[in-house]
């Protein structure tokens, strides 16, 4: 009878790495927490690291942010911007979805360098730029085409096929990685030194924006608001991390030796450890959807609904 009892106990108290379910992380006040917060009229949403600082897409333009200074510190006119941008070879490389281009945007002085005409895979603007192996990544229809574009002669040189409903992209491991949002969803891992898909890795269902460091690939899944950490070595799923943070939008990012989610269904904020696949923090209060990023040494947090943009000091 005592082995059994011994048995149940072990059962009762082992954990599985496909269900972290115990929650013993903190509850944190954001306003607590940041050392600035900063307030934009308009709907400040997306954001872009650049150094220290970010960009955030706002109606009609997108603002440089300080954390040095209460207001912009530079403000470029863009056409219904959206999408997650990003900053590479001194360039901010962000979506307009009412043009349906790319703007190639000067990160120091603001001057739109280029402005590059192609087709948007979500015209509802909920997807991602990527940037590696000296190109930009995009992906252009829903039926299944990532692009590729060189940012020199900001010209498509290349239009690969993937799964259909793909529309974020991350640059990582030597890899492009894009999310199929479907049930289930998949990640799909392109080589650029052949422009193929190399494999498709199942992970939670409909996952959207995805981010590649901190030891590994990861995924936040809006149906069910888990988070799912892939090995680039194997390129198997080897966590599925119970957030419960389901719902569209939302954010994911890495850096400072931690995965950090935004959302706006069951925390504002998650914070996870890369490396035991367990939630660390959940900040609050809830707020409407937005985005984050690691920029050096802060992270930026933003929330439409609320005007706010929080930056946080946090290792």
């Amino acid at each position: 009878m005592k082995y059994i009892i011994v048995f149940l106990t072990f059962i009762l108290i082992s954990s599985s790495a496909f269900a972290q379910k115990t929650d013993s992380s903190k509850y944190l006040r954001i306003s607590d927490r940041a050392i600035e917060t900063i307030k934009l009229d308009g709907f400040p949403d997306f954001l872009a690291a650049d150094g220290n600082d970010v960009w955030v897409t706002n109606i009609g333009k997108v603002q440089k942010l300080s954390a040095n200074s209460k207001t912009p510190v530079l403000s470029v006119v863009i056409p219904d911007p959206c999408g997650a941008p990003i900053v590479a070879e001194g360039y901010l490389w962000i979506v307009s979805c009412k043009d349906r281009s790319i703007y190639k945007i000067d990160h120091l002085t603001g001057k739109v360098n280029a402005i590059i005409p192609l087709n948007i895979s979500d015209p509802g603007g909920e997807i991602s730029l990527a940037f590696g192996d000296g190109s930009l990544w995009i992906l252009t229809d829903s039926a299944g085409t990532l692009s590729r574009i060189d940012p020199t002669s900001n010209t498509i040189i290349k239009n690969i096929k993937v799964n259909k409903n793909s529309y974020c992209a991350t640059f990582g491991y030597n890899s492009v990685w894009i999310t199929t949002s479907e049930d289930p969803g998949f990640v799909q891992r392109i080589d650029p030194k052949t422009n193929k898909v190399v494999c498709t890795v199942p992970v939670g269902p409909n996952p959207r924006f995805l981010a590649a460091g901190e030891n590994g690939v990861w995924t936040l899944n809006q149906k069910d608001g888990t988070i799912s950490h892939i090995d680039p070595d194997s390129n198997k799923l080897i966590a599925a991390i119970e957030g419960e943070v389901p719902g569209p939008g939302g954010d994911i990012t890495v850096g400072n030796n931690k995965v950090w989610v935004r959302s706006k269904k069951g925390a504002l904020l998650l914070t996870i450890d890369p490396v035991d696949n367990k939630i660390i923090n959940k900040y609050l209060p809830l707020c409407g959807s937005g985005a984050v990023r690691v920029a050096n040494k802060y992270t930026w947090v933003s929330a439409h609904d609320v005007n706010s943009i929080w930056i946080l000091d946090e290792k």
